[in-house]
């Protein structure tokens, strides 16, 4: 879920809401700062030339799901922090009607779990044709839940198809990539766990030298 050459299908930056932007991207800057690494840095150990970074941080360009988990790893943070949530609310409960969506890179997303937790709740809505090409491998686990559509999903060299109430649970080192096979999208449960501290970020190294992130742009 993040990746090797692709051609962005997914809305433009111009095309997504304007409260995304200001509520993503100087998230993206402050939290680089805080972590004291340069953008420079930040972009080699996510996997992103400092140009696409630069421009996440201004809001040119909105993240994928798959970069903000790198750049959560980078940072020592969560992408709750990234997309926004504050840590301070610790209730174990999250009411539907406090799930407000949060856009970035063509994707839709409901904080699903509790802000700051070391491991990441999300409901997704995943429209058809974006990102379908893209190709991840990052530290952690994930389990996807189908909530409603139909889901591809590439693990290595297997191809998965997953129908409303499936559900695949698999090691994030695994290659993967997934896409929505109905022209509504795919809505979806995504659970992840991240690792906490920026030491160990550095310990494992960057993401794999084979995966690229400047989505859109060609090499």
């Amino acid at each position: 879920m993040g990746g090797m050459t692709s051609h962005e299908t997914g809305p433009s930056a111009s095309e997504t809401p304007a409260d995304a932007v200001s509520a993503v991207a100087p998230q993206l800057r402050a939290l680089r700062r805080r972590a004291a690494l340069t953008l420079e840095a930040a972009a080699r150990a996510a996997g992103l030339s400092p140009a696409h970074l630069s421009r996440l941080e201004t809001g040119q360009r909105q993240p994928s799901l798959p970069m903000l988990l790198s750049l959560a790893r980078v940072y020592g943070t969560t992408v709750s922090e990234l997309l926004g949530e504050t840590t301070a609310d610790r209730d174990a409960v999250v009411r539907a009607d406090a799930m407000e969506p949060t856009f970035a890179g063509g994707w839709t997303y409901w904080q699903a779990g509790g802000a700051g937790r070391g491991m990441q709740a999300l409901r997704v809505h995943v429209p058809h044709g974006s990102q379908g090409d893209i190709v991840r491998v990052h530290p952690g686990e994930e389990w996807i839940h189908v909530l409603r559509g139909r889901l591809r999903l590439r693990l290595g060299d297997a191809v998965h198809r997953l129908g409303p109430g499936d559900s695949a649970h698999f090691d994030s080192l695994t290659p993967h990539r997934i896409a929505a096979q109905d022209i509504d999208g795919v809505e979806l449960l995504f659970v992840h766990t991240l690792l906490q501290s920026p030491t160990a970020a550095l310990c494992l190294g960057p993401a794999t030298a084979t995966t690229h992130h400047d989505l859109g742009e060609m090499p």
